[in-house]
């Protein structure tokens, strides 16, 4: 809620307490809409791991709830976020759109149910609906609270803290991060134009945890201590996206070190 404070004071936005899996409510509001833009989902690998049931029932019902409401009221276009971790572990890199999916983890496999389910309603019903595959999305406001926090918003609390940072594994395992207002450029472009189908939102360029915490060190300017542990079962190794499909809809203004010095700042400020 804090989040959105600063937009609700605005005539243009209106704000609905509910859940995606409410259809009634979802109906109730949604008669007039020109474009959905579908971003809510039960988010955390390790939770869906542990709650299966109510991670499907929140991110597969919930999808279907949406299609099924932007088919009654003839809602013209619905961008999805989906997951690079549909792609799971794979042994080409880097991942592109038509590769075989291998989800690793409940979570991994609403977001592949999601897309199908997005396909479907495409072909069947002539609903415009594109899909877009987030490649962990960090910047300002994220929650570094939860259990299940993103590893950047964790990273940046924990060494203004003075606390040491966790590993799962040995931190050469690689991910393609990328800025939230660069995926923020890329839904709105999706919404704006004619595009269908499946795109990985990512800059197609990988960083080990390990390299990712020198660069954050080199940016606060103080010495992180680090605790390797154990890897997760149902995490991936390594993953970076194929990008040349999507700048159509995506051209990325940040880089990795801009990104993470703008999203330190908001946190050393808070």
């Amino acid at each position: 809620m804090n989040n959105i404070q600063p937009f609700l004071k605005h005539d243009t936005v209106s704000f609905i307490n509910g859940s995606i899996t409410n259809l009634k409510l979802l109906q109730s509001v949604s008669k007039y809409v020109d474009g959905i833009f579908h971003q809510a989902a039960i988010a955390s690998v390790p939770y869906s791991i542990i709650n299966p049931i109510e991670t499907n029932d929140t991110n597969v019902k919930g999808v279907l709830n949406i299609l099924t409401t932007a088919q009654k009221f003839n809602i013209p276009k619905i961008v999805f976020a989906s997951s690079s971790a549909i792609y799971g572990d794979t042994l080409t890199l880097p991942q592109y759109e038509t590769m075989i999916p291998n989800p690793l983890s409940p979570y991994a496999t609403t977001k592949i149910t999601g897309e199908y389910y997005m396909n479907n309603f495409s072909n069947l019903y002539g609903l415009k609906t594109t899909s877009l595959r987030y490649f962990n999305v960090f910047g300002p406001r994220q929650n570094p609270q939860s259990d299940y926090a993103a590893v950047i918003p964790k990273f940046i609390t924990n060494i203004l803290n003075n606390k040491p940072l966790t590993i799962f594994g040995d931190g050469e395992q690689t991910r393609d991060f990328t800025y939230v207002k660069d995926v923020v450029q890329a839904n709105i472009k999706s919404m704006d134009s004619n595009s269908t189908g499946v795109f990985n939102i990512a800059y197609g360029k990988p960083i080990s945890l390990n390299n990712l915490i020198k660069i954050m060190s080199k940016i606060i300017d103080k010495e992180i201590q680090i605790i390797y542990e154990n890897k997760r079962f149902g995490d991936i190794v390594h993953s970076y996206a194929d990008i040349s499909k999507s700048q159509s809809i995506f051209n990325p203004k940040y880089d990795i070190d801009t990104g993470l010095k703008e999203t330190i700042l908001w946190y050393m400020e808070q």
